[in-house]
């Protein structure tokens, strides 16, 4: 809800209380922004549900509510429409009185909460030793989206990668290492990631294929888990190896700094957790494995589905090590939200993890688990984003694609506008842009659903893409050149909203709070992308000579008042974007 939201809910409050009795002033008014303009800006909803509590016709109620309500220095007279709606029409005076106040606001007005909460961010989270893929994308843009929301909120934010970096699969390719490439464990400057996915990938195939290798790389694992001085060293070097190649990429990416808390770290807090489980009455024995079984999860035959915590052979999977890390992020990081955007295909683990938490008492009411879950990357037939050769596409051959496209198509419109830039220049514009691109086409699609993904679609100068936007602040950069105005120099000048799209702009302007405030709750990135996007459409309908305003050459103080809206505009871009993790550019 944002600030104007807030005061009319007050307002409205007090109306209900002095209209129908104290316990009502503390009803909410139902207050929403209306759909379709000509209605106004916001609609109140509460009469109609008040109908039954007073055995009134909502029309009465709504005139009742009407007569104590006092919104003069915020709306036009307020109006009701159809069954009992109160529709509310902001004053061109407010709103111009709320630009006014925001000008030099970094913040653009938006008040940190006043509930500011621990919340743990699980993300990007990848698998030690492999190369990062196209399904590496997704957790990492919408984590880190999430993540920079929150902060800006002010909420205290921990972000921590829970990276696969323990258990078999180490066992199999250190096993692997040791008996063909000995040498390549000494030191992690010998190995490059694409050699060491590689050797992952043999590795898999000869554990799978021979009994005693398979034997080999268990007993790797006994080694590694009771600390073997050699077996950790080789395992120490895997992960600084990958920790260092996957870097590389989230520096391109602008994917911002966080805490690398592999499931390693949870090992030595296993058995507690088993105990704690046991203690509490939770865990059964079932064929040597302790489980816990869940409530609402039945298998094929209709019996009660266990999740088992630790195997018959006294190892223990990763639900246990999600389990552990459940319990640290409650008792050790105190968190109070915990946010995991990992994807759909992980829905019913979270569920079980989330329940065993809720069981044990590490999930209360007052703490929230949440597993924001999100869609796949697909191919232009359809199907997930591959290689020719059939693997997934690698991450960063997908963002260096990105940006050899940006790169043509840079070069070509300045052959074409017989420009002649840097290549400095033409590299920044074509990096930003194209990975921009391509974190923009993922935040822009509502994260529980798939996506096709096309080079021409994401780059497009069109639609709601990153170029789109880019191009809309790098635009009223370009007014300011041309004007040879410093923005920044305008001070507090005042805004004068005369035009339809002055005010339309104006009041899209001031709607970013309260599309945060949602984001906030339902962790949908998307919603920003759409607001900016409409953003840039209202602003360059105020901008066109045709049907809009003039600008540069208008009268003043108009020629100020505009000015300041263009500003204002570039500003909320700059700040959508860079919550989105987008780079703006001055001139593309």
């Amino acid at each position: 809800m944002n600030a104007t939201q807030e005061q009319l809910k007050v307002k409205f409050q007090q109306a209900m209380g002095a209209a129908f009795g104290a316990e009502y002033a503390e009803i909410d008014p139902i207050l929403v922004s209306t759909n379709n303009p000509k209605f106004g800006d916001y609609q109140a909803n509460v009469s109609l549900s008040l109908a039954k509590k007073l055995g009134q016709q909502p029309r009465a109620i709504a005139s009742a509510i009407l007569d104590k309500l006092d919104v003069s220095d915020i709306c036009e007279p307020p109006e009701i429409a159809g069954p009992g709606f109160i529709n509310l029409k902001l004053k061109t005076t407010y709103l111009e009185a709320q630009l006014n106040a925001i000008q030099t606001d970094p913040r653009l007005g938006i008040a940190p909460t006043k509930n500011p909460k621990r919340v743990i961010v699980d993300y990007p989270s990848p698998n030690i030793a492999k190369e990062m893929h196209v399904g590496h994308l997704r957790p990492a843009v919408i984590g880190d989206c999430i993540s920079r929301i929150l902060e800006f909120v002010g909420d205290d934010v921990l972000r921590i990668s829970h990276v696969g970096d323990w258990g078999t699969p180490f066992g199999m390719l250190i096993a692997y290492l040791q008996t063909e490439y000995p040498e390549a464990l000494t030191t992690d400057e010998t190995l490059d990631l694409g050699d060491l996915s590689s050797f992952y990938r043999q590795a898999k195939k000869r554990f799978d294929t021979d009994e005693e290798f398979k034997e080999v790389a268990r007993q790797a694992v006994v080694q590694l888990q009771a600390g073997d001085e050699k077996t950790l060293l080789a395992w120490k070097i895997v992960c600084q190896l990958s920790s260092r190649a996957y870097q590389v990429i989230y520096n391109l990416m602008g994917i911002a700094p966080f805490i690398e808390r592999g499931e390693s770290f949870y090992n030595a807090l296993l058995p507690e957790v088993v105990e704690e489980l046991d203690k509490l009455g939770l865990l059964v024995e079932n064929q040597g494995a302790k489980c816990v079984f869940l409530e609402g999860f039945t298998n094929r035959d209709g019996e009660p589905l266990p999740l088992i915590v630790q195997k018959s052979d006294g190892g223990y999977n990763y639900a246990a090590t999600d389990l552990a890390a459940i319990r640290y992020r409650v008792k050790v990081d105190k968190a109070q939200r915990v946010i995991y955007p990992v994807g759909a295909e992980q829905t019913n683990h979270f569920a079980q993890i989330f329940q065993v938490g809720r069981r044990a008492g590490w999930i209360t009411d007052n703490i929230e688990f949440v597993h924001a879950p999100f869609g796949l990357v697909l191919g232009e037939d359809g199907q997930k984003l591959k290689t020719r050769s059939g693997d997934a596409v690698r991450l960063q051959d997908l963002l260096d694609g990105a940006i050899a496209h940006a790169r043509a198509d840079l070069e070509k419109r300045l052959q074409e506008d017989k420009r002649e830039e840097t290549e400095e220049f033409i590299n920044k514009v074509a990096e930003v842009v194209g990975v921009s691109a391509v974190k923009y086409a993922d935040l822009s699609q509502n994260r529980t659903s798939s996506y096709i993904f096309s080079y021409d679609k994401v780059l497009a100068l069109q639609g709601n893409t990153a170029p789109y936007m880019l191009y809309a602040y790098a635009r009223i950069q370009g007014i300011s050149r041309k004007g040879d105005i410093n923005f920044e120099q305008l001070g507090n000048a005042k805004v004068l909203l005369q035009h339809e799209t002055e005010i339309t702009l104006a009041k899209h302007i001031l709607q970013l709070d309260e599309v945060i405030s949602v984001i906030e709750q339902d962790l949908l990135p998307n919603r920003l992308c759409e607001y900016l996007f409409q953003l840039s459409q209202k602003f360059n309908l105020f901008y066109d000579r045709d049907r809009g305003v003039r600008v540069l050459d208008a009268e003043e103080p108009l020629r100020t008042s505009r000015l300041v809206l263009c500003n204002l505009t570039a500003k909320t871009l700059k700040l959508g974007l860079s919550l989105l993790g987008i780079e703006v550019l001055e001139r593309m």
